[in-house]
């Protein structure tokens, strides 16, 4: 057993993207400024979007994406339950209703057939999610919605590096994409998120409805042909990235590439050894195309219950092998707030308390990832065999 604790996650930064961050510091810009602006234009040009707006996270990204695009009272989005309760909860902040869908058994993702049974004549918006980073082959949901005038905007929090049919989230198809940098994640900005599009209309609503509704921010404000005059012109919300966010979001983007190969080299590793493992099967890995690519923001296996074990009690033997483990999700369903909500989802229901993440981030050394593996089988037999 390791001597040391190895954490569910842990941020790779190194001493170039801290020499970033100083030098915003340095410069006086700490709000919006220089280095958002930079950040949007180099995530536009390497996802292929004609607009990037930098926000302070994913979830007033998404707060922002429905609202620009009208989502209101008497309106429904349809979104799995099988996901982070944000994206709920922005649906409500819009006074919407959301829809509850289940997913596929073999990508955890929504897909047209999940969908179609919910659509209803005040279905306004879609969102969808790549389950752990995975694509999700979304080209069909979009003909699907589009066909009958309905938005889709894709929750893409896991997605930075996720490739769908030759397609970063937001470049084809979809409304909008909108992508997390929280400490998590593949790309960090500490807190901090994205919203992509094509739609200009679209950007320049989030990107006004991202600082109090004023048609000049503190960048066009404070330099030296600005004017302290502006007017306020929407309702809006205080959503706007700092310069101290974007400093470290692009010296992680700097290393893009390489953190993304390590991913998926421990993910290699993962998939190898748990073909081995009786009771223990990889989670969400049907449809991967040629064109495609897992950004792995986590790598989920499912535990398949016995007399002898569960999720929970090998997550518990891990635990106590100083190996730690998450569960991605507890489905919105399964809270309070959305009890009224909640519907028979025969594949979440099912999945959910079987799901256990495995550590993932670039800075494991080989070493770690065998330990999280020898303790993963530990975990499962020992439970058995302790009770036998």
């Amino acid at each position: 057993m390791r001597k040391t604790f190895l954490p569910y996650f842990r941020p790779d930064i190194d001493e170039h993207t801290i020499e970033l961050v100083g030098e915003s510091l340095r410069n006086g810009w700490l709000t919006t400024g220089p280095k958002v602006r930079a950040f949007e234009e180099r995530m536009a040009a390497m996802c292929g979007v004609r607009n990037a707006v930098g926000v302070n996270s994913a979830t007033a990204g998404l707060h922002l994406a429905l609202v620009a695009y009208g989502v209101g009272p008497g309106d429904e989005v349809i979104l799995p339950a099988l996901s982070f309760v944000s994206a709920a909860h922005c649906v409500r902040h819009c006074g919407a209703t959301p829809v509850f869908c289940d997913v596929e058994p073999d990508t955890l993702c929504s897909s047209v057939a999940t969908i179609e049974p919910l659509i209803t004549k005040r279905t306004k918006a879609i969102v969808t999610m790549p389950y752990a980073g995975r694509p999700l082959d979304n080209q069909t949901v979009y003909a699907y919605a589009h066909a009958r005038g309905i938005v889709v905007i894709e929750d893409a929090a896991l997605g930075v590096g996720t490739i769908d049919a030759g397609h970063w989230p937001g470049s084809a198809g979809s409304d909008a994409a909108v992508f997390s940098f929280y400490a998590t994640k593949n790309v960090t900005s500490a807190e901090g998120g994205m919203l992509l599009t094509n739609d200009d209309r679209i950007a320049e609503s989030v990107r006004l409805l991202a600082l109090h509704g004023m048609d000049r921010d503190a960048w066009k404000r404070y330099t030296a042909g600005g004017t302290w005059r502006y007017d306020v012109s929407a309702l809006g919300f205080k959503y706007n990235m700092p310069d101290l966010s974007a400093a470290l979001a692009l010296g992680q983007l700097d290393r893009f590439y390489e953190m993304q190969q390590r991913r998926e080299e421990i993910a290699a590793t993962y998939l190898a050894a748990i073909d081995g493992i009786a009771g223990v099967e990889a989670a969400a890995m049907g449809r991967i195309g040629p064109a495609d690519r897992h950004s792995w923001c986590f790598f989920p296996v499912s535990i398949q219950p016995n007399a002898f074990i569960t999720r929970d009690t090998v997550a518990i033997a891990m635990r106590e092998a100083n190996i730690g483990t998450s569960v991605h999700y507890i489905p919105s369903t399964q809270f309070s707030i959305y009890s009224e909500y909640a519907r028979p989802l025969p594949v979440t229901d099912r999945v959910w308390t079987t799901l256990l993440s495995l550590p993932l981030f670039p800075g494991m050394s080989d070493t770690d990832v065998h330990d999280v593996v020898d303790a993963l089988s530990v975990a499962v037999a020992g439970r058995r065999y302790a009770f036998a």
